[in-house]
């Protein structure tokens, strides 16, 4: 009997704030990006991003509108990408997050290296209908 098939679903936040700068965070492995993570059993995917913002960074957000995915088709990884405002809290390190800023997007796009996390950013901020990204590696 074959196993069913195993899928992660994650959950980011491009959140930008009233100056228009960008919410990115700096963590231990993969330097920085954006507030994200897995989305756990009964949680929705909203709620997961609003959660991961807040855990990594202290800032507490609102969704504005889902951006689309990038999926992953090798590593059967889904990662759905949001835009979001924050709404209140304190910038607050973590095990996950070493830094945290607001910066400009051209300031964003030239820190964020890891993968395509800048064309994440890039897709979230440029358009305006959902999109869907395939990719296998």
């Amino acid at each position: 009997m074959n196993n069913p098939p195993k899928h992660f679903i994650s959950a980011a936040a491009i959140v930008v704030n009233n100056e228009n700068k960008i919410l990115l965070l700096r963590g231990p492995e993969r330097g920085w990006e954006m507030p994200g993570g897995v989305v756990e059993e009964g949680e929705s995917l909203t709620d997961a991003a609003i959660r991961e913002t807040k855990e990594e960074t202290g800032i507490d957000i609102e969704i504005i509108k889902f951006c689309g995915v990038f999926q992953n088709v090798k590593d059967c990884i889904c990662n759905t990408l949001f835009l979001g405002r924050p709404i209140g809290g304190d910038f607050r390190t973590s095990n996950e997050s070493l830094e945290i800023g607001y910066f400009t997007k051209h300031e964003a796009l030239s820190m964020v290296t890891f993968m395509n996390f800048k064309e994440r950013i890039e897709y979230c901020i440029n358009r305006q209908e959902p999109f869907f990204i395939e990719f296998n590696t």
